[in-house]
């Protein structure tokens, strides 16, 4: 398949600067590091795969993408013992015994009646979402997520090998199904157990990081551009300083938008110690954590995040 047909399907942005005015349209605000690897991810028709804690914004990034090339985001969410019969097809036996005893009702007792019908026709056939994928009907490349691959199998990671070689699945029984515009691939992993290097050759690779203050800032107001602008930085300057402490399970950016819109939700046009006691369990979700910043830390960290004002990168090593 020619780039020129891919382009007409569903558009590649012209530049780097291209991709990150279409995923700030879509309130996703991105580096320069990041859109180029998206951009390369699209021009180069190769699987992205994104790395990085949870939290961090990997899985809006295919959202973000999908709204902004105005195609389908089909999203496979990865888990362990995920097998084929979740990720790619199964028959659907319940109608595949119906459609039996209603060809058994039509013969009414005579075996000779011409009342047969192929039970593993396409008719049959339940999709998902990776040959959802790579439906031969579509009339443009859709986003396809493979969301937190890590959580699976890693006999699973070599089936998704041989998808990603050629974007086809071969059905015995109805044969190979061949995408006519392939997907865009965006693949996940929150770590939690290393990724095979077969899988990551195939793809570009990109580590997704906590945001510093400016970024995080910017992702606040784009995505809540009613948030009292004292609120989105005090909010902003917090999370950055919590991220610093020693916390079995650090807030990510989703967790400050959470954040925020609880806040709005209690009517706050700027932190108060009580308040942020009282809502904890929006960012924390562990009682240990939540237990170990309560109180007196909860009141010098926010002194800290409101002294030394923006920081000038990201969470500290």
């Amino acid at each position: 398949m020619t780039a020129a047909q891919i382009d007409v399907a569903s558009p590649v942005p012209a530049s780097v600067e291209d991709v990150q005015s279409l995923l700030r349209d879509q309130a996703y605000i991105t580096d320069r590091g990041l859109a180029i690897a998206i951009f390369l991810a699209l021009k180069l028709q190769r699987p992205l795969f994104l790395e990085g804690e949870a939290g961090v914004g990997k899985t809006e990034i295919a959202r973000a993408l999908a709204a902004g090339l105005n195609t389908d985001l089909i999203r496979l969410q990865c888990y362990e013992g995920l097998d084929v019969n979740h990720a790619v097809y199964e028959w659907n036996h319940t109608r595949q015994l119906l459609e039996i005893r209603l060809m058994e009702a039509r013969r009414g007792g005579d075996e000779s009646a011409d009342a047969d019908i192929d039970l593993f026709s396409p008719q049959f056939l339940i999709k998902r979402p990776l040959l959802e994928a790579i439906d031969e009907s579509r009339d443009r490349a859709p986003v396809l997520l493979i969301d937190e691959l890590d959580r699976a199998d890693e006999e699973f990671e070599g089936f998704l090998l041989e998808l990603l070689a050629d974007y086809q699945i071969t059905i015995p029984e109805l044969g190979s199904f061949h995408a006519a515009y392939p997907p865009v691939v965006v693949i996940t992993s929150n770590r939690t157990r290393e990724v095979h290097d077969a899988l990551k050759r195939r793809c570009l690779y990109y580590w997704v990081d906590y945001p510093d203050y400016q970024k995080e800032l910017q992702i606040v107001t784009a995505r809540m551009p009613d948030a009292p602008r004292q609120l989105a930085q005090q909010v902003t300057s917090f999370i950055q300083e919590l991220r610093d402490t020693e916390l079995y399970k650090i807030p990510g950016v989703s967790e400050t938008l959470d954040w925020t819109s609880a806040l709005m939700a209690l009517n706050m046009r700027q932190l108060e110690p009580e308040v942020i006691d009282d809502t904890l369990g929006i960012m924390l979700k562990y009682q240990d954590d939540i237990e170990a910043v309560r109180g007196e830390p909860v009141r010098s960290l926010l002194e800290r995040s409101q002294n030394r004002g923006p920081r000038r990168g990201g969470r500290r090593g």
